[in-house]
């Protein structure tokens, strides 16, 4: 089957995430196995066991998911032929290692470390999203730009679909762009819960760290592209692809316009394909490219399902 791979990103974690693909395959199986000895503790069993809250800590849910993900690939790679992939911020490193540019463990310990730093940056200056539904993009970035002052900052983190987008920045100037939404006709502005401005310039204090963790780690040109977040552009080699998870984590999700650069990429005879935990990003594609044909394999049925469909 020709495809565009799809990575689900931070959100998408629950409890008892993947126990049945490990159960019922043997390929899913050794990915956990694998993510567990290079974390260096039992991931598997907080996805599988919980308690929630933990799971839903920022430095658990990225590793818990990217862990799905792959498992999930693990099986299903075997009839597929990609053209490119995609992943929703976190995602993106899922991206990488189907394309053989990332190994698993060295994903793993990324997302991991990414994590943390993620959750001191917003510890060290606390900030929301909110999800604004029912107005285009441009005019909420321009609500953001609006309510930017006074040293606090809004912006368009999350360009997720042609009528919903996310903002990120200061309490203060994400209230004031979120009424601004609602004035220029917004039908809803709903906050978000998280441990930080993500994808925003509150993130910069990462930055850094991230910087170094990627340095470290061997990064090989993707057998296929990857639609990066930061460019909506294809990137096609190891150094593109280090710079660009580099400059993910303050610039936005630019989801829309990367979905319509894969469609570009792949052409026309092409399903897209979302891997691992949810189906978030296929509700998406359905408003971004309503004539896409999609699927999602997350589960242990639905895998099932599909291979006996790719046979």
């Amino acid at each position: 089957m020709t495809v565009v791979l799809l990575c689900p990103g931070q959100g998408a974690q629950r409890v008892g995430m993947g126990r049945d693909l490990a159960e019922r395959f043997p390929e899913a199986r050794d990915v956990f196995e694998e993510v567990d000895q290079s974390l260096g503790f039992p991931l598997s069993r907080l996805a599988w066991d919980g308690p929630e809250a933990e799971l839903t800590l920022t430095h658990n849910a990225q590793p818990a998911i990217l862990t799905h993900t792959l498992a999930a690939h693990a099986v299903a790679r075997r009839g597929l032929r990609p053209m490119a992939a995609a992943g929703h911020s976190l995602g993106e490193y899922s991206a990488y290692v189907m394309a053989d540019s990332l190994a698993l463990g060295d994903a793993a310990r990324l997302v991991r470390r990414r994590g943390e730093l993620m959750l001191e940056a917003g510890q060290g200056r606390p900030g929301t999203m909110a999800a604004v539904l029912g107005l285009a993009g441009e005019a909420v970035a321009e609500a953001c730009r609006g309510a930017s002052r006074e040293g606090d900052v809004a912006v368009a983190a999350n360009f997720n679909a042609p009528d919903q987008t996310v903002i990120s920045g200061d309490p203060p100037a994400v209230e004031r762009a979120g009424q601004a939404c609602k004035v220029a006709g917004a039908k809803r502005v709903l906050p978000l819960k998280v441990s930080g401005a993500f994808h925003s310039p509150l993130m910069a204090p990462a930055q850094e760290g991230l910087r170094a963790e990627l340095g470290r780690v061997a990064f090989a040109d993707p057998r296929f592209p990857v639609i990066a977040n930061a460019s909506a552009e294809p990137a096609r080699d190891a150094g593109t692809a280090r710079r660009l998870l580099e400059e993910q984590l303050t610039a936005p999700v630019r989801w829309v316009e990367g979905m319509r650069a894969a469609a570009e990429v792949a052409g026309s005879d092409v399903t897209f394909l979302e891997i691992g935990p949810g189906n978030v990003l296929t509700g998406l594609l359905k408003r971004i490219l309503p004539e896409a044909r999609s699927l999602t394999v997350g589960t242990a049925d639905e895998l099932e399902r599909f291979l006996e469909r790719a046979a």
